[in-house]
């Protein structure tokens, strides 16, 4: 794959909830770089299959990734817990994390010209994606705060959802974020660590 050149990368990691989407669309609106959330296409993956379950196939994927548009990434519904409780069981397929590490790479490398570059956030983007990225951070804050920030942007869509379930969720997708065999959530020695629990989105 060819790399476009003088581009600045920025290579974030991180739990769920814990702001780095926050700050990356910060970081990259005020240094004019292109923000890809990469956790979103695993869930783009999983509302697929949830709402297509017998049409769902490798090869589906791979058109829907081949085609795949950032804005179709902005989708509300993709932050449903459902869909992130089935995204983390997605994200462990060796197969569709080969066809997602593909378009991240493009993405990170080749951004739209119209940008200085890229800035990328997820589970493992520091060392596995960017690891050449100038500038790497894990965002993290503790699970009670980050559940309550879930917890509030799932009541927009979910009045019935509670703080509890929320909870339950995060530190189940935690679990499987740390502990999974391909490419599991973890910080890089050369990543800054940034705890956002006391922390307002600006």
């Amino acid at each position: 794959m060819k790399k476009r050149k003088n581009i600045i990368t920025v290579a974030i990691d991180s739990p769920g909830a814990a702001g780095a989407g926050t700050r990356a669309k910060l970081i990259s609106k005020h240094y004019n770089l292109c923000h890809l959330d990469t956790g979103k296409i695993y869930r783009y993956i999983a509302y697929i299959k949830i709402k297509n379950p017998k049409k769902f196939s490798y090869n589906l994927i791979k058109k829907k990734i081949s085609n795949l548009k950032v804005k179709t990434l902005r989708n509300r519904k993709l932050i449903e817990d459902s869909i992130g409780t089935e995204a983390s069981v997605i994200s462990k397929d060796k197969k569709i994390r080969n066809l997602v590490h593909r378009f991240q790479l493009e993405f990170a490398y080749n951004p739209p010209k119209k940008f200085r570059g890229s800035c990328l956030d997820g589970r493992d983007i520091t060392y596995n994606i960017v690891p050449d990225a100038d500038f790497k951070f894990f965002i993290t804050a503790n699970v009670k705060t980050r559940a309550l920030r879930r917890y509030k942007e799932l009541k927009t869509l979910n009045n019935k959802i509670s703080y509890q379930e929320v909870l339950k969720s995060i530190k189940k997708r935690d679990k499987n974020d740390y502990n999974r065999k391909i490419s599991p959530l973890k910080k890089t020695k050369d990543s800054v660590l940034l705890n956002t629990s006391k922390l307002t989105k600006r």
